[in-house]
């Protein structure tokens, strides 16, 4: 994660699953964006072979579901995404339609920031529906 910002950096989540995640800040800085599939992906094909399912829904519905037909293991780490080669990051088609936020899943530190990004109404979205409503700022009270 301390690579140079447009890096992969993978990691073994629980034991269980690879996650792909694309450092965002310069060398020596530890940050990354978790990047999530989603429907837009044209392997969905693929995916059912791999998830023994054809719905959609189970396929994509998050990291460690859409990931392992991608075949995203730890030998991607440290690949530049900005140059050619088997991992790169590429443009969506269509365009994605409009971005919410939401505090993130599954952490306890920083647990409410506002620091989870998702295309609003898709319905491909992981987490509980509650997360993708309208975030609205809570107001500081005069007692404390």
């Amino acid at each position: 994660m301390y690579l140079a910002h447009g890096h992969a950096y993978i990691f073994f989540s629980y034991g269980a699953h690879f996650m792909l995640n694309v450092v965002s800040e310069p060398v020596g800085t530890a940050a990354a964006i978790l990047i999530a599939p989603s429907n837009r992906f044209k392997a969905a094909s693929s995916c059912s072979a791999h998830r023994k399912t054809t719905r959609l829904l189970d396929i994509t519905r998050g990291p460690p579901d859409a990931w392992p037909p991608f075949q995203i293991y730890r030998r991607h780490d440290g690949l530049d995404l900005c140059a050619p080669g088997s991992l790169w990051l590429g443009e969506t088609s269509p365009p994605i339609g409009p971005i919410g936020k939401t505090v993130r899943i599954g952490i306890t530190r920083a647990a409410d920031q506002l620091l989870r990004f998702y295309e609003r109404g898709n319905p491909f979205v992981s987490g509980p529906k509650r997360f993708l409503l309208p975030v609205t700022p809570r107001k500081k009270s005069s007692f404390g």
